[in-house]
C-alpha cells in the first residue's frame, strides 16, 4: 500500500517526519466510528462517545469511512518496520473516536463540544450536509473559543456557493476542497467563499474495508482532503504548541501552493481557497504568527466575547477619570473626537478586510448561515440531515488500482 500513497511523496513525508509527527496531539474524528483493532491504527485510538445509538464507537459492519479517515491522519502502518499498510501524515498523533453521522437525534453540536471537552485540539469532520443547525454553529464557536481547530470538507457535488454545505460553511471552520495529484481542483469538489485550502482528494488509499476489517480502500472525495488538512494541523500543533487554532490555519494558508494552470489567480479563490497545503513549508518557513483567528471567519458570539472588545465597563472607566470630568466642554470635545476616530478606524478596518478577502462571506452575510438566501431549515426530526459521507471508496484487495503520474519527489507539480 505504501507506494500507492501518492500524497506522502507529494508532501515529502520523510522530510516532514524529521520535524514533526504529531506527537502529543489528539485529533477527534467525528464519523461512523473507528475500528481500533485495525493494524494500521491499533494503539492510537482513544475511545470517545457514540452519539448514534449510545454503544461503543466501533463501526458497524460495512462502516469503514471513519477508520479510513483515522488512517490518513494517524495511521502508523504495521509489519516489519511498519512498512506495510497505510501511513498517516501525522503517525504519532492520537485519534479520539466519536461516532456521529447526524442521524442519532439530540443536540447536533454535542459531538463537537464533547471533542473539545475531552482533549482534542483538532476536530476532523469529513461529513457534509445542506442543513444548517444553530446548535452546531454554536458548538463550532465553542471550539474556537477553546482554541480547537475544526476542519470540515466542502462536499462532493461539484456545486458552488449557491449550495453551502455544513459544517464547512459555519463561521470558524477551516473548510477544505479537494485536488488531484496535479494539484488541480477535483471536479467533484464543492466550491465557494468558505473554502480556505485544498488537499489531495483523488485515488486515495485508506485503511478499512467492507468485507475485511483489515482491508483497504481507494476513493475520491473531500473527506480525504479534510483528513490530510487535519493531519497537517496536528503536525503544526505539535511543532508550535503556543500558536492558536487560527494561527495554525494561518500557517497553512500562507504556505499553500497553486498549480501552473492557476498561477496568477486572485486569492482566496472560490475553488482553491489559498491553494493546496504544503505541510513541510508550513513547518519550516518563517511565518509571522498573525492575528488570533488568522484567516478563519469569526462567529458573532466569539467576536462579542473577544478580549479587548470595548464594552460598557471601558466607557464607565473613561467617564469616571477626574481628568476627563474637570471640564464638561473638554469632555464633550474628547468624546466627539474619540467617536470620530473610532468611526474612521472601523471604516479603515472594514475597507482592509473587504479588499483582503474580496467579499469572502463571514457569518450572517448574504447567502451565509441565517442570511438572505442562506439555508435555515431543519430536517423532519429537528436534526441536520447529513448526506452520504463525501468519501465513497470502492474497496479493493491488492493490485495497482491506478497509474500515478510521475512527479518530483516531495514536491507538488509545477512548483
Amino acid at each position: 500500500m505504501r507506494d500507492k500513497q501518492w500524497p506522502l511523496e507529494a508532501f515529502d513525508s520523510e522530510g516532514i517526519w524529521k520535524i514533526s509527527q504529531g506527537a502529543g496531539v489528539t485529533v477527534a474524528v467525528i464519523d461512523e466510528g473507528v475500528d481500533a483493532q485495525h493494524p494500521d491504527v491499533k494503539g492510537s485510538v482513544v475511545e470517545g462517545k457514540d452519539f448514534i445509538d449510545g454503544g461503543a464507537t466501533t463501526p458497524e459492519a460495512g462502516e469503514s469511512h471513519g477508520t479510513g479517515m483515522a488512517s490518513l491522519i494517524a495511521g502508523h502502518g504495521h509489519g516489519a518496520g511498519n512498512s506495510e499498510g497505510v501511513m498517516g501524515l501525522a503517525p504519532k498523533a492520537k485519534i479520539l473516536s466519536i461516532r456521529d453521522d447526524g442521524t442519532g437525534g439530540g443536540d447536533p453540536g454535542a459531538p463537537i463540544r464533547y471533542a473539545v471537552d475531552h482533549g482534542a485540539s483538532v476536530i476532523n469532520i469529513s461529513l457534509a450536509g445542506p442543513q444548517r443547525s444553530a446548535d452546531e454553529a454554536a458548538a463550532v464557536a465553542y471550539a474556537l473559543q477553546h482554541d480547537v481547530l475544526v476542519v470540515a470538507g466542502s462536499g462532493n457535488d461539484g456545486k458552488g456557493p449557491e449550495a453551502p454545505m455544513y459544517p464547512a460553511s459555519y463561521p470558524g471552520v477551516l473548510a477544505v476542497g479537494g485536488v488531484d495529484n496535479r494539484g488541480v481542483v477535483w471536479s467533484g469538489s464543492n466550491y465557494g467563499p468558505d473554502v480556505l485550502v485544498t488537499a489531495p482528494a483523488t485515488r486515495i488509499i485508506s485503511s478499512g474495508g467492507n468485507s475485511n476489517a483489515a482491508g483497504y480502500g481507494i476513493g475520491d472525495g473531500t473527506s480525504n482532503a479534510t483528513a490530510f488538512v487535519s493531519a497537517a494541523a496536528a503536525l503544526l500543533r505539535a511543532r508550535f504548541p503556543d500558536l492558536t487554532a487560527g494561527q495554525i490555519a494561518n500557517r497553512l494558508t500562507k504556505t499553500a501552493g497553486l498549480p501552473a494552470s492557476a498561477k496568477g489567480t486572485a486569492l482566496p479563490d472560490d475553488h482553491y481557497g489559498y491553494g493546496f497545503i504544503q505541510p513541510l513549508a508550513a513547518l519550516e518557513r518563517d511565518i509571522p504568527a498573525g492575528s488570533k483567528y488568522g484567516p478563519l471567519s469569526v462567529p458573532e458570539s466569539v467576536k462579542e466575547g473577544a478580549p479587548g472588545t470595548a464594552g460598557p465597563k471601558d466607557d464607565a472607566t473613561a467617564s469616571d477619570d477626574p481628568a476627563s470630568s474637570s471640564s464638561s466642554n473638554k469632555g464633550l470635545v474628547l468624546a466627539v473626537v474619540g467617536l470620530g476616530g473610532l468611526i474612521v478606524l472601523v471604516l479603515v478596518v472594514l475597507l482592509i478586510v473587504r479588499i483582503a478577502r474580496r467579499g469572502k462571506r463571514n457569518d450572517g452575510g448574504p447567502g451565509g448561515p441565517g442570511g438572505p438566501g442562506g439555508p435555515t431549515g431543519w430536517g423532519g426530526d429537528g436534526q441536520p440531515q447529513y448526506g452520504q459521507p463525501p468519501h465513497q471508496p470502492q474497496y479493493q484487495q491488492g493490485g495497482n488500482p491506478y497509474q500515478q503520474q510521475s512527479q518530483a519527489p516531495g514536491r507538488w507539480p509545477n512548483q
